[in-house]
């Protein structure tokens, strides 16, 4: 056996050094050669085909490759050696494999889906499905253009038995910095079949916590620029994150795959930024205090709930009666006459309004309708008379001209939203109450902000949808694909919305519903979003397997979903042991002479401590609100370095030692998590505070501490068996 490894480590290593003399040889030629500068557009295209190799070589020859695959088609004579990488090489000289494969091409997608086994393996390709038997796949790290690491995952001249899951748990057990990272060498059949799907379909992604939905979103964006390198590009696709510091996160990933350009944003960024509108700076600390500021009080949610109700299909519907209500009745009454003695007849505008611009939407219609009339008048005033009688008709045609636009309806996204819930004057013609479908409170709560000035998060999908049926989407462009993170936490509304601003119902929606933290403006199924789409244009699929955390971890934080939420979307962890869940009570922890402080002060203190002699790159210390994390926050400030206090404001995650509430972590990941107050008092006994916690633990990549008063929630209590209560036993003793 370990002959068997020293041969192959030396049979690497040696294609290795021959595989970088090749590219620095390459790279050497094309640095050799002079920019192209001229204007020649051919040598132009030529001049950015070599600057685009360049970067790619210099950034390959670091880490040239990740796996081999042995595969021989069954229309081949033998087997080849195919090397996978981040990005795809060809040889200099002409050779019937490439130096390097792309890891988004067709024959590489076998590196992700074969598990084993002697049957005969498939891939589709451009010519076809390809059959032939897989005969080795390796995994192979490379740092630094040094061969670190050789694994067999599959051999089919050995009698070894296959360790298919061994690099995986090698590679999870890593720790983790201030920023997500490529899968590109670990991915998972499960993963790989999302991220080759079809382009022009919703996927819709319930994904387990760690299971690496991000990350998979984010390599399948790669995969279609790939894939479809003629019908996409970057600069039309756009990632939907929850916040500011998680787009800072998860910043990386594309670059390292070679992608750039991707817009990145959060919803209302996006959506204030179309409407030309800004969103007071406390609102999502407003929202924030509103629902979790206040343990055990989070107030009751229905579908009258303002956040549910303003991200409902009713409310659309609300919209396209009231938009058809200003349409039927646009054009005012009476004909228009811009001097004594010319008539415009009613009869004809109403002609070009209904027929003749029909297609194009209200304000644009009116636009066209409005300049028909101006060259109408254009031609009325060749007819005057005298130049005395063209002066005045000039004048007063200019001034009736004006007065009749402004007759028309005010064609604005927020002057209509406000005569929908009756915060403005109404047209004539329009009922005097609000339409009855808006609930009573909704109604209420809205026409105080709205006459206030103020707008709200969950105001912004229905101005979209006003101004995109008044405007169309002239002035912004269709995206070719849209990626939406912590998709759980969006409304129907925004999804429908969205729809009309990207090409061909192409989606990556993902979330975990485990983790509806924000159920007072998100969906509590999945089927609220696929039902906006038709059958053929939408997709579901799991993630159940985690990578995150350790079985431990993961045991524990399914307890929580199954006795607190009664949920079966359960996580199955891969096989990565680690040190047990702690349950630690303040009561154990003593004030520290030297510091002082409270049981709680020292528990967390102490808590620290230990987990500082470990190599952790990254710890959290999770409050129940945002308050206590600042205050506890001021009072590790001194003691420990490299500490953030993380309270929604800041845009960058920094890594090192964060305090922060428990409800801005989701979406981020440490190798160790304290979770502080994790009691009965902080954590009710809704599903809704069960969730929260699971957040919180899911967090964790290598190790979970809960602190305590002595109430543990009941779905905390009945995990005793999957627990260590008490300080862990110094080294040594």
């Amino acid at each position: 056996m370990e002959d068997n490894f020293q041969s192959a480590y030396q049979e690497e290593e040696d294609r290795l050094n021959h595989a970088l003399i090749e590219i620095d040889s390459t790279l050497e030629r094309l640095r050799s050669t002079p920019v192209y500068t001229g204007h020649e557009y051919t040598e132009q295209v030529l001049e950015d085909s070599r600057e685009q190799k360049r970067k790619d070589l210099a950034k390959l020859r670091q880490e040239p490759y990740f796996g081999r695959l042995d595969f021989q088609g069954n229309d081949e004579e033998e087997r080849k050696a195919l090397y996978i990488g981040k990005i795809g090489v060809d040889r200099e000289q002409v050779s019937d494999r490439p130096l390097v494969i792309d890891w988004r091409a067709p024959v590489a997608s076998l590196f992700y889906s074969f598990t084993g086994g002697t049957e005969a393996a498939s891939y589709e390709a451009p010519e076809g499905l390809i059959e032939g038997l897989v005969y080795l796949k390796r995994n192979v790290v490379i740092r630094k253009q040094i061969l670190e690491r050789v694994a067999d995952t599959y051999n089919r001249d050995s009698d070894a038995p296959a360790v298919s899951d061994e690099f995986l748990v090698y590679r999870l057990g890593e720790n983790k910095d201030n920023r997500l990272r490529d899968i590109v060498s670990t991915i998972q059949e499960e993963q790989d079949k999302i991220i080759r799907a079809a382009k022009n379909k919703a996927l819709i992604i319930q994904g387990v916590a760690g299971s690496g939905k991000t990350t998979v979103a984010l390599h399948r964006l790669a995969f279609l620029l790939y894939q479809y390198k003629d019908q996409v590009s970057a600069e039309k696709m756009i990632i939907f994150a929850p916040n500011r510091m998680f787009l800072d996160y998860i910043s990386d990933v594309l670059p390292e795959l070679g992608v750039g350009n991707i817009a990145q944003s959060t919803f209302p960024d996006w959506a204030a930024g179309v409407l030309g509108v800004t969103l007071p700076e406390q609102d999502a600390s407003e929202t924030m205090n509103r629902w979790f500021e206040t343990a055990g009080a989070m107030p009751v949610i229905t579908e009258e709930t303002p956040g549910r109700f303003k991200g409902s299909t009713v409310l659309m519907s609300v919209i396209e009666s009231s938009i058809k209500l200003l349409e039927t009745s646009a054009v005012p009454e009476g004909d228009f006459s811009p001097w004594d003695g010319a008539v415009l007849r009613r009869s004809m505008i109403l002609r070009w309004h209904n027929e003749e611009y029909a297609p194009y939407p209200p304000a644009k219609r009116k636009e066209r309708v409005m300049a028909r009339i101006h060259r109408w008048i254009e031609m009325e005033l060749k007819k005057s008379p005298s130049a005395a009688a063209l002066k005045d008709r000039k004048k007063k045609g200019a001034a009736r001209e004006k007065a009749y636009s402004a007759k028309w309806p005010k064609y604005e996204p927020l002057a209509i939203y406000k005569q929908i819930f009756r915060a403005a004057k109404t047209p004539e013609d329009w009922p005097a109450e609000a339409p009855e479908e808006i609930p009573q409170a909704v109604l209420k709560e809205t026409v105080k902000e709205l006459k206030k000035g103020i707008l709200r998060e969950e105001d912004l999908p229905p101005l979209l949808y006003i101004h995109y049926l008044l405007n169309g989407n002239e002035g912004t462009e269709r995206f070719d694909h849209i990626v939406i993170d912590e998709a759980q936490d969006f409304s129907p509304f925004q999804i429908a919305v969205l729809d009309l601003y990207v090409k061909g119902h192409s989606f990556t929606i993902l979330g975990d519903l485990s983790q509806g933290i924000h159920a007072y403006k998100g969906v509590h199924e999945w089927n609220e979003m696929q039902s906006l789409f038709a059958g053929e244009y939408t997709a579901y699929h799991a993630l159940t397997r985690s990578y995150r955390s350790t079985m431990e971890i993961i045991e524990f934080a399914n307890g929580i979903l199954s006795a607190g939420v009664g949920s079966a979307l359960l996580a199955v962890p891969v096989f990565r042991s680690g040190n047990p869940v702690r349950l630690i009570s303040y009561e154990d922890a003593q004030p520290e002479p030297a510091t002082g402080g409270s049981q709680r002060l020292s528990a967390v203190r102490s808590a620290l401590s230990s987990l500082s002699g470990r190599e952790y790159r990254t710890v959290a210390v999770l409050t129940r609100s945002l308050r206590e994390a600042a205050e506890l926050y001021a009072e590790l400030a001194g003691q420990f370095e490299d500490i953030h206090l993380i309270d929604g404001s800041i845009t960058e995650y920094r890594g090192g030692l964060s305090v922060l509430p428990v409800y801005l972590s989701k979406g981020l990941e440490f190798d160790a998590v304290i979770l502080a107050d994790a009691d009965s008092a902080h954590y009710g006994g809704a599903a809704w505070d069960a969730k929260l916690m699971y957040v919180g633990c899911t967090r964790a990549l290598h190790e979970l501490w809960l602190l305590h008063d002595g109430g543990l929630p009941h779905y905390v209590q009945l995990l005793g068996d999957e627990t260590v209560s008490g300080w862990p036993v110094p080294e040594g003793n």
